[in-house]
């Protein structure tokens, strides 16, 4: 299993510092954007643009992740460990079942196949 890193980039530094603002204002507007295997632990990411961000293999430990729009992103792999969900709106090929695994366990997130 990969551990969560620090990721040596300017946009993953602002979340960081916790400037959302500035994150949103600094990213591409299109392309993918590669934060995959990245430690997310604790951080208030409520108004984040997550639109084409990949967060394959992240770690959201306790982050508060209320209200986001998760439809755009890559999450599989991704630990939601005692996350804060609440009305955040993820890709439909993820089960509630497999989130709330995640929240509750810490299990990786497993993207449904058919």
């Amino acid at each position: 299993m990969s551990q969560p890193k620090l990721l040596d980039t300017p946009l993953y530094a602002l979340l960081h510092k916790d400037d959302i603002r500035g994150f949103n204002q600094e990213r591409p507007e299109i392309g993918t954007i590669d934060m995959r295997g990245g430690d997310f632990r604790g951080l208030d990411l409520r108004d984040l643009n997550a639109t084409g961000i990949d967060f394959t293999d992240a770690y959201f430990r306790s982050a508060d992740l209320r209200g986001l729009d998760l439809r755009g992103c890559s999450l599989e792999g991704a630990s939601l460990a005692h996350a804060q969900i609440s009305g955040a709106y993820f890709p439909p090929e993820l089960t509630a079942d497999e989130i709330l695994m995640s929240v509750n366990f810490g299990t990786r997130l497993r993207y449904r196949t058919k």
